[in-house]
């Protein structure tokens, strides 16, 4: 494995012996993962440099050659740094999970828009001397909680976007659903598609795209069912749209028809989420503690009635 060490703007990367006799670019494209536009930038403005010089593409590399990527350069945020509380749940100088609280937007809808998780992602980076844009790689509904990843340069952005086309950035939820599934574990597959009367509304539907949720059964209570699920595809109110069509609305979820909760909203959290990180290719594992209003649903859930508890929540 390569050795990183970063240098103010600058990442410098010892040469491993395994990459011996590769040229520049053929380390960036294969093994670094940098993508082919954000290289012939790089090698325009003299941001790769081996040794003392600016490279070139078809520069041969030796082990032990220390290789230099100009990859922390000062970006403009793109949003206006507001002052929102923010709980960072994992942070390097790649990337960043936070835990999004409810009745908050991951990204601003307009231009100058605020009182988003951007801003107070902004808010974070100029509070720590960070020049960068708040690039999230998947987004969560407004009244969603739970754990956002972000992007900390163009380079782990352009890795991050990758893994998860290629399904490899795994979103693990945890949702109180209306009744008792029949099923202990199960896959939901069906297309989803926008409701033609209700634009905030999603349906299943055979002209949608294609949708893929996966569920194990965590607790069954006498008139709900707390589930883990998790996403092989990312398509807008998934895992609400999915389970609300096989008759089981998450609680409070009204646009749904999930059945009114104290907890004002639908249950469901992102509580766990795991990446292979973009420069060292271990696999990070997250989790976001549950928020108090979750737990007060599931707690009323339990003193309702129970069932049968099937692995600690």
């Amino acid at each position: 494995m390569a050795a990183f060490r970063r240098k103010g703007e600058w990442l410098e990367v010892v040469v491993p012996e395994a990459w011996q006799g590769g040229t520049v670019d053929a380390v960036l494209a294969g093994p670094l993962r940098v993508p082919a536009r954000l290289r012939r930038a790089w090698y325009r403005k003299g941001a790769v440099v081996v040794g003392t010089r600016p490279a070139r593409p078809d520069d041969a590399l030796a082990p032990g050659a220390r290789l230099r990527l100009h990859a922390f350069a000062p970006e403009v945020y793109g949003v206006v740094p507001e002052p929102h509380p923010l709980e960072v749940l994992y942070e390097d100088d790649h990337v960043l999970v936070v835990n999004k609280p409810a009745g908050m937007i991951v990204h601003p809808d307009r231009p100058g828009g605020g009182g988003t998780l951007a801003n107070a992602v902004a808010y974070h980076y100029l509070l720590h001397g960070i020049a960068a844009k708040p690039r999230h790689i998947h987004r969560l509904d407004r009244d969603t909680t739970g754990a956002v990843l972000y992007a900390k340069h163009p380079w782990a952005h352009a890795v991050l976007d990758a893994e998860l086309r290629e399904r490899r950035v795994r979103r693990e939820y945890v949702a109180l659903v209306a009744g008792r599934l029949r099923k202990k574990r199960g896959t939901l597959r069906f297309p989803i598609a926008r409701d033609r009367q209700d634009r905030q509304r999603r349906r299943v539907s055979p002209a949608g795209q294609p949708a893929v949720t996966h569920y194990e059964v965590l607790e069954t209570f006498r008139d709900a069912t707390l589930v883990r699920a998790w996403l092989e595809t990312g398509r807008t109110h998934q895992i609400r749209v999915h389970f609300a069509h096989i008759g089981h609305p998450l609680v409070g979820d009204a646009l749904y028809g999930g059945p009114p909760a104290a907890i004002g909203r639908q249950a469901l959290h992102a509580w766990r989420i795991t990446f292979p990180h973009p420069l060292t290719g271990v696999w990070e594992t997250v989790e976001a503690p549950w928020p108090d209003d979750l737990k007060e649903a599931v707690a009323d859930a339990r003193g309702r009635g129970k069932g049968k508890a099937l692995t600690n929540a």
